[in-house]
Parts: structure tokens; sequence; C-alpha cells
């Protein structure tokens, strides 16, 4: 009955709440013993072989760092921006309205991504599965898979061992470390899944004032989540590392009905479809106005800005209709464009740097993390990481899915077909040759994402101590009364602090914040 009312809530498992409401007590208990005995039954069995096994396998895959770019965001803070359900098709796409008058969907969005200043990428894909915006900080912020069926985070998220980036640089660059977030904490485990990842700090929505006009059901609305954060942000230690979840472009898209109404509304026979620009636009002038913040307050030049798109946002079930407006039509979609749209955007912007621009390497969410790191002068070479730094030139361009497809700059392996990358042109005969090479990818995808499995599944990082990292112990963080917690920190260490309020004389800069509705900016012409 639950799977019928809400489809994949056993298998996505956002949050135990959830599954109870649907479930009832009673049937809840006897589900969750049987997974929690699952999941404790291949951890009990898993030892320190097993983890050495995998050892030898992430050597072989390190990649060592380009020298060119190795350190270049040395000691900067790091602000990643989650940009919800996005897709790489929205990057520099113009909509026609009913007059044939374009409209830029993202205009902020696309000046980042085409400024020399970021280093952005076109052919980087999501690889999420059932866990969708979990796996995606799974993968960007350990370099390891999500799980097969269900979510990482709930099921083993609040118990397993990580090496997770806010953690490494915590032990290794002296990084304080924040999530911000206008949904509730046990919404996909976060609340205890962020301890175990090391993360200094939650803001989940009991920090913010959400009420019916500034909310919908996945949380806080993108303009007003980022304006109440930086009430927290100013009171970070420097240098820090921060996520900022955004959620207002998420399914289903629903179109704005206050002052935010305005930018046009797609005409397909999709309602879902129609309203995705118009809340990508939304999500593009809220990113704006951070940034804007940003620079007033003196943390845009000592920060590296990476903003990624977490997974597709129109699903392949409906990807028919979007067709023609995105220069194909429907009697001609196939799996191959399906393939094409699973690229998210990827971009890492260094103010400050000359030498940006598109990068046209093949990769996935796995690899953001060894590439965040080398950026910053941590080499990964004794981390237990899945991916590889793009800008290696042993970078091998594989990119693995969750369901078994793989795509590289040559081929594009969906199931038993095999597509021409370049071309989009099916092989129907491949040659012996072909057929080898389409083995060989496949069979490296699959042991990609069975040594992610296992570590997961084992939980056999408890086990890894040649990184150097001390494990992580949950008792030591406290998500309560954060805003008190900083500012006793600041107040402890006087002139040494290096929070953004403090280097302001102890002055707040929240005014230096400034927002407005979409009807406002047209009235102004901003």
């Amino acid at each position: 009955m639950a799977e019928t009312e809400r489809p994949q809530l056993l298998g996505r498992q956002f949050s135990r709440d959830y599954i109870v409401k649907f479930l009832g007590l009673n049937a809840f208990t006897v589900y969750d013993g049987i997974t929690t005995y699952q999941t404790n039954q291949v951890r009990a069995e898993a030892s320190a072989n097993d983890m050495k096994q995998v050892e030898d396998y992430v050597k072989q895959q390190y990649a060592a760092p380009d020298d060119s770019k190795f350190g270049i965001a040395k000691g900067k803070n790091v602000i990643y921006i989650h940009l919800e359900s996005f897709q790489q098709f929205l990057v520099n796409y113009k909509l026609k309205d009913e007059n044939g008058v374009e409209h830029e969907v993202t205009p902020f969005i696309n000046s980042l991504y085409n400024s020399k200043s970021t280093f952005s990428f076109d052919n980087f894909f999501h690889q999420v599965g059932q866990g969708k915006t979990s796996d995606a900080e799974t993968l960007l912020e350990n370099s390891l898979f999500g799980l097969d069926q269900g979510s990482l985070f709930t099921q083993v998220g609040g118990k397993n061992t990580f090496e997770a980036a806010p953690d490494i640089l915590k032990q290794t660059q002296g990084y304080t470390s924040a999530a911000f977030h206008g949904n509730a904490g046990n919404f996909w485990n976060r609340n205890e899944t962020y301890k175990r990842l090391g993360y200094d700090y939650f803001f989940d929505a009991s920090y913010y004032d959400v009420n019916s006009d500034n909310s919908f059901q996945y949380g806080l609305h993108d303009k007003p989540f980022f304006n109440q954060s930086v009430q927290y942000l100013e009171h970070l230690q420097q240098p820090f590392y921060s996520k900022f979840i955004a959620v207002s472009n998420h399914y289903p898209y629903s179109q704005f009905t206050n002052d935010e109404a305005g930018f046009p509304i797609a005409k397909t026979s999709d309602e879902t479809i129609n309203g995705y620009f118009a809340t990508a636009n939304y999500l593009d002038k809220a990113v704006e106005e951070f940034f804007n913040y940003l620079k007033s307050s003196g943390l845009y030049e000592n920060s590296v800005i990476v903003l990624y798109g977490d997974h597709y946002g129109v699903s392949n079930s409906r990807n028919q209709n979007l067709a023609e407006l995105v220069g194909k039509t429907k009697a001609d979609w196939n799996d191959f464009d399906n393939a094409n749209m699973q690229r998210v955007p990827y971009m890492i912007h260094v103010p400050g740097q000359e030498n940006g621009g598109v990068n046209h390497t093949y990769g996935g969410q796995v690899d953001a993390l060894p590439t965040l790191l080398h950026l910053l002068g941590v080499d990964t070479k004794n981390y237990i990481q899945l991916g590889q730094d793009l800008f290696s030139k042993q970078h091998n361009q594989i990119v693995a899915f969750r369901n078994g497809n793989v795509v590289t700059p040559k081929y594009t392996i969906l199931g038993s077909s095999i597509y021409d990358t370049k071309t989009g042109t099916l092989i129907t005969e491949p040659t012996e040759e072909v057929k080898k090479e389409v083995a060989d990818l496949k069979a490296k995808a699959t042991k990609q994402l069975e040594t992610s499995d296992q570590i997961t599944n084992g939980d056999l990082l408890r086990f890894y101590t040649n990184s150097g990292l001390k494990p992580v112990n949950p008792e030591d963080y406290d998500y309560k009364n954060q805003l008190q917690q900083l500012e006793a920190i600041e107040k402890e260490k006087g002139e040494k602090s290096t929070s953004v309020y403090s280097k302001n004389n102890n002055k707040s800069t929240v005014d230096e914040y400034h927002t407005d509705s979409y009807q406002g900016y047209q009235k102004t012409g901003k």
C-alpha cells in the first residue's frame, strides 16, 4: 500500500518518519528489523583483509594532480552550492515565450559558467541511485557511490566510518565546516550522517523562519534560505568548508503565484516540464543575490565556490515531451538522448583565476572530491577515494552509473546497446575489437561500483589507518544552540577570531544582503 501511494518510499527511504506514517508503527518495526539485520550481517563478516583488497585497487586507480592546478586554491574557504535538479541543458539555454521572444533562463549561472575564473565541465554526469540528493552528497564528499538499493545516508550514514571532505579538511588544514538546509534535519537522516562525515555544524529548518508564505513541501525557498543563512555563516571561523542545499528547483516545479511569478512558462503537454524553467530562473536569482553578499561581506575573494547539479530534473519518462525544446523531435528521441540528459553542471569558481574555461573531460560526481582537494593543495593518494582528479592527465574518463550503464568519450553503453558517443549512432554490428573494448569498459565500471558497495556494506573504512586521519566521534558534535557555540568561540579567540563578524569589528554583515522578488526586479530593471 505504501509503495502504491508513494512510489519508491521503501527503496529510497528518505525519512524514517515518512515510512512510519505510511506503513504504520508495527509494520515499520518489522521492516526496520529486517533491513537492520541484513546490514549488520554483512558488516559483521567484513575484515581487515577485505580492506587490503580495496586499498590495492584504489592505489592502482589513483590519478596524480596536474602541477599547474595543484594548490591554486590552498587555504581558501569552500562554498558548495547545491543546484537542485539542475541539468546541464539549462546552461546558456533561452526559452521562447508565446511571442517568440527569447528569455535567458539562468543568466547569472551562465556568467559564472562562461567566466575565465571558473573551471566548468560540460561532460559531467550525475551518478545517483535511489538516494537521489543524498547520493549526490555521498559522491561529492566521499568519492563513494550510493547504495544499489535505498539511501546510504538512511541505511548506514549514522553508523559507518567515512573519510569525508569536512573531516579531511578539518584534520589536515584546520577548516571549520557547516551545512545549511532549510528542511528538517532528519530528512535523508542528515542530522546523524553529517556527524559521521565530520560536519561541525548543521543548520536545518529549526534555525530558519519557515512559514507557509516562504516555503513548500521540500523546505524553505531559496531566496529566504540564502538570506537567512548569512546570520550563521558570518560567525564561522575561516577557513571554512560549507554546503548550501537549495530546494526550490525541485519536482513538481510548481508555478509561483506571488510576486515571484512572471518568468515565462514553457508550452508543452507536460505541466512538470512547463514550470521547470521558471523555478530554475528563481534559483539563478537566489544564487546571484548570495554572490552579491559574498562580495560585499569580503568573503568572495578568499573563497572557492563550487556549483553542482545533484541529479536530473526531468525524468526519462518525460524527456520526449521536452524534446522539441532542446532541438529534437519526439519521434527521434531515444535511449542515447536520455543518457545525454544525465549531464549536470559542475563549476569551480576561483576568484582571481584567469585560466578557467569550459573543460570537455568526461567525468562524474565521484570525481569531485579528489579534484577539489588537489586544488586546495591536499594530495589524495593516501585516502580511499574511487574517483579521479578531473584535471589529472591520468583521469580515465569512464563514467559508471548505478544501473550498469557506462559513458566514455568513445562509447555510450546502455544495457546491451552500444552507441558512438560522438555521433550518437547505434553500433548494430560491433566488431570483435569493439566488443572487447566495451567488455573492458564495463568490467572497469562494475569493479568501481562493486568496490564502493564493498566499502559501504562492510564498513571497511573502520579498518583503514593509512590516511593518518583520526576516527570521527559523532559524540563530539551537537547541532543544538549552534549560534551560541560560534559566538562563544569568537569571544574565546578575541582578536585571533577569523570570522567575518569579528573581522568586521564585531558588527553583523546581515544588512549587506539584498533580496527582491521577480516582480520587484522587473520594476527596477535589475
